[in-house]
């Protein structure tokens, strides 16, 4: 800005009562030019900002994608190749617009917002991946996204996954509800869950990847199928009845204290020497899990901690029931441990997950100390 419009007035003397008639007829005609020079002065600055704010108004679509009043740019369509678009849950018209035009499906924000507005069924569009084209007329967008045909997803639940883990990943995943998912949780005969669960979903929520349909799918029917895996696993494997939950909750030990598959037989057949034996099973993974935390976390106080269920320090034989959902090479080394008298195992380098197994406490002692070697030169 120029001082001509921060500087403050001069003071002046009132031409009423004061000098001659030529004098206030100059002091007009140097208003009349100090008002010129303010109006040119104006002028140039005027252009000077329109031309920048036109450059910037005219290119807006370019750089947002939100056109300018006169003119909403279209596809004139048919469409090219398919694109997947993610609608966010709670999008709004002018959301689902930029998520469309950043994807090239449709040349403006504002000619989509114009489709949406003027389509009434636009209020049915659901969240999730749909299938899109690039290059679509506006209002064709519109009309495929009210078909709600999403792109089938894939949901993949990794071995070792607790309940509330699985229901993490699947809310996620699937744009579904928590709250669905917990009212399948509460009503176990409605996902198929036998009775020999006794009611615990725990360690019955098959592992693996599955392929839904989000506009057909639902938690009930998600949870089914994971419940159904399961006991067909079971099943295919000629495990009596009674033994599912049993067989569950040991593959459920050996899944999480196992990293390497190699050591897993071998991790099942110590548990049954333990059990066989009448020793506690001092598992940390089952501590931790009846304590609600990572087993990192542990402190002496959870280790001596009776009233937790799950503490294998505390209590005889197996826990209440799995931990978390095994997978098949854990159910298969239950199956089929590896002969052996081992009773103790330790990992002794936390970067490879090397283990070693012992028959004695005094050989379990120095492979604890090994492991201190370990920690101590690695930090």
């Amino acid at each position: 800005m120029t001082d001509l419009f921060t500087a403050p007035a001069r003071s002046q003397a009132d031409p009423s009562r004061s000098g001659p008639r030529s004098g206030r007829r100059a002091q007009r005609r140097r208003r009349r030019n100090r008002r010129g020079r303010a109006l040119v002065v104006l002028l140039v600055a005027l252009v000077l900002v329109g031309g920048s704010g036109y450059a910037i108004w005219t290119n807006l679509d370019t750089l947002t994608g939100l056109s300018n009043p006169l003119e909403s740019k279209d596809f004139p369509g048919p469409g090219g190749d398919q694109v997947d678009v993610e609608i966010p849950n709670g999008a709004t018209g002018t959301v689902m617009g930029q998520e469309l035009y950043d994807a090239g499906v449709v040349a403006s924000v504002s000619a989509f917002t114009a489709a949406f507005e003027a389509n009434p069924d636009s209020v049915s569009i659901r969240p999730g991946t749909h299938a899109m084209l690039e290059e679509m007329p506006a209002r064709d967008a519109v009309a495929l996204l009210v078909k709600n045909e999403m792109v089938d997803l894939q949901l993949t639940i990794p071995e070792g996954y607790t309940v509330a883990q699985i229901v993490d990943r699947a809310v996620q995943v699937t744009g579904l509800p928590a709250e669905d998912f917990e009212a399948a949780l509460d009503a176990p005969k409605e996902i198929g869950l036998p009775k020999q669960a006794g009611g615990d979903v725990e360690g019955w929520l098959n592992p693996g990847t599955y392929t839904l349909k989000p506009d057909k799918d639902s938690a009930v029917g998600l949870l089914t199928q994971m419940v159904d895996r399961t006991e067909k696993s079971l099943r295919d494997k000629n495990i009596p009845g009674g033994d599912w939950e049993d067989v569950l909750t040991k593959a459920s030990l050996v899944e999480r204290e196992g990293l390497h598959p190699e050591d897993k037989p071998k991790i099942a057949r110590a548990i049954e020497n333990r059990l066989e034996d009448g020793m506690i099973l001092q598992i940390d993974a089952a501590v931790a899990y009846g304590a609600g935390k990572p087993g990192t976390e542990l402190t002496r106080k959870d280790l001596n901690n009776a009233k937790n269920r799950y503490n294998t320090y505390q209590h005889t034989g197996l826990p209440p029931g799995p931990i978390a959902s095994p997978g098949e090479t854990s159910i298969d080394a239950v199956l089929n441990p590896t002969p052996g008298d081992w009773k103790y195992w330790i990992t002794v380098n936390l970067d490879t997950g090397e283990t070693k197994f012992s028959e004695t406490y005094e050989q379990h002692l120095a492979y604890q100390q090994e492991l201190r070697d370990w920690q101590a030169a690695n930090g």
